[in-house]
């Protein structure tokens, strides 16, 4: 369990040092105090704090790239959920298909992407998609 300071643990949660204080204080955040007694935050408390703000991933309402690696907020609004199916790995890039309902999508993204997320089949997961084109296709009667 990594315990982080007042400071770090703000900007963790996207607040102010002063802000994230006044909540220790009250008694809203957890903390651990230490020999000299001050406050350390737990990242299972920073995790518990952005879930309670319905600021969850997985799924990052506002991300702090390689901070927190929560999804907080996008702005895509191409956004369907799905269960993976499968996880392919291979060299750099992985190949990922989730179920939604009765269909499935395939998307390549890169093996770190996989990683960081730690996708397993079973997971739940978050298609977003942006394009600027949309093509039909029908077959001929």
């Amino acid at each position: 369990m990594a315990l982080l300071t007042v400071r770090t643990a703000a900007d963790r949660l996207g607040v102010s040092y002063s802000a994230l204080k006044q909540w220790i204080y009250k008694g809203t955040v957890r903390t651990v105090r230490t020999g000299g007694g001050h406050h350390r935050v737990s990242d299972a408390e920073i995790d518990r704090m952005l879930a309670s703000q319905g600021k969850v991933s997985g799924g990052r309402t506002l991300r702090r790239p390689r901070t927190t690696g929560m999804l907080v907020s996008i702005s895509g609004r191409n956004q369907l959920r799905g269960i993976v199916e499968e996880v392919r790995v291979d060299g750099l890039l992985a190949q990922v298909r989730l179920r939604i309902g009765d269909q499935r999508l395939t998307a390549v993204i890169t093996r770190d992407a996989v990683d960081e997320l730690k996708l397993r089949r079973g997971d739940e997961a978050l298609a977003i998609i942006k394009s600027t084109e949309v093509m039909i296709a029908k077959g001929s009667a």
